[in-house]
């Protein structure tokens, strides 16, 4: 198990033991937007990292925006830090967002405009 999920479950297991002993209401509600918002990113990551398994272009992307070598943590790195950035709807949620995002087209664009700047 890599450490993002098993601070998803370390997280998981803290609201558990919240609503069990019928803790803040409030405070459980936004641990459990968080944790929705970590798996969210944690499955766009996995999903990159695995399609760039078998796509050198877009592992070279990682590179040129300066995330280093294809790894999770590299991968990971670059969905968090690009979800930041994301625009939001009024009527939609951050983990919406984050979820239909297609990080690898944003990669690529990404990687092509630093090609061009150079």
């Amino acid at each position: 198990m890599d450490e993002y999920s098993q601070e998803i479950n370390d997280l998981q297991a803290q609201v558990d033991a919240m609503v069990e002993a019928d803790e803040d209401k409030k405070l459980i509600a936004d641990l459990e937007i968080q944790l929705q918002i970590l798996r969210t990113i944690y499955q766009q990551a996995t999903r990159l990292l695995a399609e760039g398994q078998s796509d050198p272009d877009l592992r070279q992307s990682l590179v040129l925006r300066g995330y280093g070598d294809w790894t999770l943590d590299n991968v990971y790195a670059y969905v968090y830090e690009t979800s930041v950035d994301l625009p939001t709807e009024p009527q939609g949620s951050f983990a919406g967002e984050i979820r239909d995002t297609d990080f690898s087209v944003l990669l690529r664009a990404n990687a092509d405009r630093n090609q061009i700047g150079r």
